[in-house]
């Protein structure tokens, strides 16, 4: 009898160390989200959490469902590699794949793999269509490219097509009608609201002149656009005097040399040797000295903004509003101190994090929302210190 109750107590004790340690057992193999599930008081908001609430639809800002194979590699592709706004897109790209890895528990050489890859030139085409084909040979699950040039990819996107790799377009897109989805600024919309901006800063009325970034990009063209089409609509007292395309400046080139040239030279050789001479600083000297009555500068991008910047201050013209895109630190130095009058913040963040969230819906064939908007923020000397915009700043 002794014998038999001390069975009892062994298998009682055995039942109840492996009813303890299950619990345990199954909390570990439990994802991230069924634990914050369980316990919401644990769950901190992220700091750029504001970043990623800004993206609709929203499921792009999140990672949710997104069951990918261990190994799975996306590739980003920038416009560039240098410079905040696309180390904000690598960041952004970044922090998807470290939470996609978290929430599927892969480690090592399981993990999901995001790499971020530009030229070292910034909009260099040719530069960026040779890391393409190197990025292809690759064989992503997927793909997303910021297309410097709308008219320059096309034969790798069809390769692309052909070999199963979904393509995802953010921050400029083309019209190839094989695009899974375009992440991006609707910079046709804010370039409207910059319009509206503009015209309450100088009036309703006076000269205007536009610095575009490029010819050949999509959001250089709908920034441009959206701005033009909106004057013609609502303000007819203010004059866009010209448009300038800081890729296309030869004529003004040629028109600098001519004044520089003496009067004895062979014009046509001495004029192609001067012009090769010419900076871009003379260029853009020259521009605002052909606009006297100038009222108004909007610059399409962060690198027009900063050089219009510092053309103002050469020519000491402090009665001119400039207006413009992005908001690196030198932006916002230019913004505090009045040589910016107002500022269009992107998202260039949350870019980088729903471009990785297309891929992936992309490779898993989940479809995907053909335009996914990051937002905007219009920022000024007003609200720059507000916690809204501080929470948006690079």
């Amino acid at each position: 009898m002794r014998n038999r109750w001390k069975t009892a107590a062994l298998i009682l004790c055995i039942v109840s160390c492996l009813c303890a340690c299950a619990p345990e057992k199954e909390e570990e193999h439990k994802t991230e989200a069924e634990k914050k599930i369980e316990n919401p008081s644990e769950i901190v908001e992220k700091e750029y959490q504001k970043k990623l609430d800004a993206i609709e639809p929203a499921a792009y800002g999140n990672i949710s469902g997104l069951d990918l194979e261990a190994g799975s590699y996306i590739s980003i592709i920038g416009k560039g590699k240098d410079g905040e706004y696309w180390r904000q897109v690598e960041e952004g790209a970044r922090q998807a794949a470290d939470d996609l890895n978290e929430e599927l528990g892969y480690k090592g050489k399981d993990a999901v793999r995001v790499t971020y890859s530009g030229p070292a030139e910034t909009d260099s085409v040719d530069e960026q269509v040779n890391i393409l084909d190197e990025e292809l040979a690759r064989y992503p699950v997927g793909l997303s490219i910021s297309i410097a040039d709308t008219k320059a990819c096309g034969v790798q996107f069809d390769l692309a097509s052909d070999n199963g790799i979904p393509i995802v377009a953010f921050d400029s897109g083309s019209d190839y009608q094989g695009l899974m989805a375009t992440v991006a600024t609707d910079n046709s919309g804010s370039a409207r609201i910059i319009a509206e901006k503009m015209a309450e800063l100088i009036g309703n009325s006076g000269e205007v002149i536009v610095f575009v970034q490029d010819s050949m990009s999509m959001s250089a063209k709908e920034r441009e656009n959206g701005f033009m089409e909106r004057m013609a609509e609502d303000y007819p007292e203010i004059s866009v005097v010209q448009v300038y395309h800081i890729d296309q400046m030869e004529e003004i080139k040629k028109e600098i040399a001519k004044e520089k040239m003496p009067q004895d030279a062979e014009e046509e050789a001495e004029t192609e040797e001067l012009t090769e001479e010419i900076t871009e600083e003379e260029i853009l000297d020259y521009i605002l000295g052909k606009h006297p009555q100038l009222k108004g500068i909007y610059a399409t991008d962060g690198t027009t903004v900063k050089a219009a910047v510092k053309a103002l201050k050469r020519s000491e013209r402090e009665d001119i509003t400039l207006v413009g895109y992005d908001g690196d630190e030198e932006e916002l130095d230019a913004l505090k101190d009045g040589r910016v009058k107002g500022l269009m913040i992107q998202n260039p963040f949350g870019m980088g994090y729903a471009a990785v969230v297309a891929s992936a819906r992309a490779a898993l064939s989940m479809g995907n929302e053909a335009y996914i908007d990051t937002g905007v923020m219009w920022v000024t000397q007003d609200n720059l210190d507000s916690e809204a915009v501080k929470a948006w700043l690079y």
